[in-house]
């Protein structure tokens, strides 16, 4: 029983969220009819209204005559928007014929107040009566004014209601483009780092070292980070850690530990949300051009501080002594990249300083958090 009673109020629940779905996707795609609906069901309310109170003293509501002047106002009113609306600005106005625009609407508004007012006395038969209060021209002032201000406000909806969906649709697309060109951005690691890694594994599984589990134990951690965590917009500034942990520890093995390499953190960085792999090309750097180049004085210091509201990594390595060569050419284009991550991820709210000295590079990022 338990079984069946949670089966069918797992249906039940999947109905209601099916429906909910189908809701919204049905409101989406005709938001606009039903905002014209709601706007006319809104106008006709206050008409009623209006009409229904304008009499004099004490008499009684004639009921059928208030919806007759309602709805013949509503018909007429209701034409002359929506002939603007669909034909007129279209046609005239937004291809840039005002001339023929403000020719036309003036003529087809004017004939079409005056068949309005024909038809509204003519059913109600006030050709033959006319009321004490009822004037002609005050009854031509009010139906002008009524019909021209619901023109006026259904095309400046209509206006306003393309320029969200223009401004919508164009957000959309430069969010897609802008997320095409991050994930393109991210996909250009330094592929070298895997390859001399696979390299060493397969030196340290021919030779049978004891180093060969916890390579591959640390590859496999960055190649999971980089497939999987890297998807995310934002990852927690621990794993970006631990991520470059895993690096410099290959690295060392692959320098066989030569090399005085040193990683400060401080600060807390359990809640602090970055995005990924915006460091790693930074330290990529240091270890291809501050170690390697096979002088017995390189060096590396990386440095990661947390404080309030910000972020400082900073890193210094060696550099050989007149040391232009072509490979340190080419690590201007891994920069690059990281500044238009940057630029993309961190608008306004970073600071990149680079210092080239003549035995010394180095790097200090800022990142202001949110």
């Amino acid at each position: 029983m338990v079984l069946i009673h949670s089966f069918v109020t797992g249906l039940f629940n999947f109905k209601t969220l099916l429906k909910t779905i189908m809701f919204k996707l049905f409101f989406k795609k005709y938001r606009l009819v039903f905002f014209h609906l709601s706007f006319w069901l809104v106008y006709i309310s206050f008409f009623l209204y209006e009409v229904g109170n304008y009499r004099h003293g004490s008499e009684r509501v004639d009921w059928l005559r208030v919806s007759r002047i309602v709805s013949v106002h509503i018909v007429f009113t209701s034409f002359i928007t929506y002939l603007n609306y669909f034909i007129l600005v279209p046609r005239y106005l937004i291809s840039k014929k005002p001339g023929w625009y403000f020719l036309i609407f003036p003529l087809a508004f004017i004939l079409v107040v005056f068949l309005n007012i024909y038809c509204a006395f003519l059913i109600n038969g006030w050709f033959t009566h006319l009321p004490e209060h009822f004037s002609y021209t005050r009854f031509f002032i009010q139906v002008s004014a009524n019909m021209l201000f619901i023109v006026l406000f259904v095309s400046a909806m209509g206006f306003a209601f393309e320029r969200f969906e223009l401004e919508s649709r164009q957000k959309a697309l430069e969010n897609e483009r802008l997320s095409a060109e991050i994930n393109f951005l991210k996909a250009q690691i330094n592929p070298h780092f895997l390859f001399n890694t696979l390299n060493n594994l397969y030196y340290l599984a021919y030779t049978h070292s004891e180093n060969t589990t916890e390579v591959i134990s640390k590859l496999s951690q960055m190649m999971r980070y980089m497939i999987y965590e890297s998807n995310h917009d934002r990852v927690r500034l621990s794993q970006e850690i631990e991520y470059m942990e895993n690096y410099i520890s290959l690295e060392k093995l692959r320098l066989n530990n030569q090399i005085p390499i040193h990683f400060n953190i401080s600060g807390n960085n359990r809640e602090v949300m970055v995005a990924p792999l915006i460091l790693i090309t930074f330290l990529e750097n240091a270890f291809k051009h501050g170690a390697g180049h096979n002088f017995p004085e390189a060096w590396i210091d990386i440095s990661l501080g947390i404080q309030d509201h910000l972020i400082v990594f900073q890193i210094k390595n060696s550099k050989p002594d007149k040391s232009k060569s072509l490979s340190a050419e080419k690590s201007g284009i891994g920069l690059q990249n990281v500044k238009r991550r940057l630029e993309l991820t961190y608008p306004q709210q970073y600071e990149l300083i680079t210092e080239d000295q003549a035995l010394e590079y180095s790097v200090e990022l800022i990142l202001y958090l949110n």
